[in-house]
């Protein structure tokens, strides 16, 4: 389901974004990697279950795991974005972000993990 989301995703003029509802089924399904780009202390105190922490301030794409569909995260958006633009320039393709961030993902009742 999620690769057909990716696939509905890179096809559209979304800027690479998915919705609160997609994220959260990826997230249940466990049908992709999230990794938050916010700096350790903004990780530590709340991050979407199974998170992995890459700081953009220290953001690599080589770093990005590999094996499944990945989806940034970060406060609002704006972090996420330029991660993603990142990371497509050095030819990730299956890769998008939340751009409702951490703010939209509490505020929609999405699972914190601390």
């Amino acid at each position: 389901m999620i690769f057909n989301l990716f696939a509905k995703a890179a096809s559209s003029s979304n800027d690479g974004e998915i919705s609160f509802d997609e994220l959260k089924q990826a997230v249940e399904s466990q049908s992709c990697a999230i990794v938050d780009v916010r700096e350790p202390n903004e990780y530590a105190g709340g991050h979407i279950p199974g998170a992995l922490s890459l700081p953009l301030s220290r953001f690599s794409p080589a770093q990005l795991p590999e094996g499944k569909p990945l989806v940034l995260v970060c406060l609002s958006g704006a972090r996420s974005a330029r991660a993603l633009k990142q990371a497509l320039e050095a030819g990730a393709t299956e890769v998008r972000h939340y751009s409702g961030g951490m703010k939209g993902w509490r505020a929609n009742g999405g699972a914190v993990a601390t």
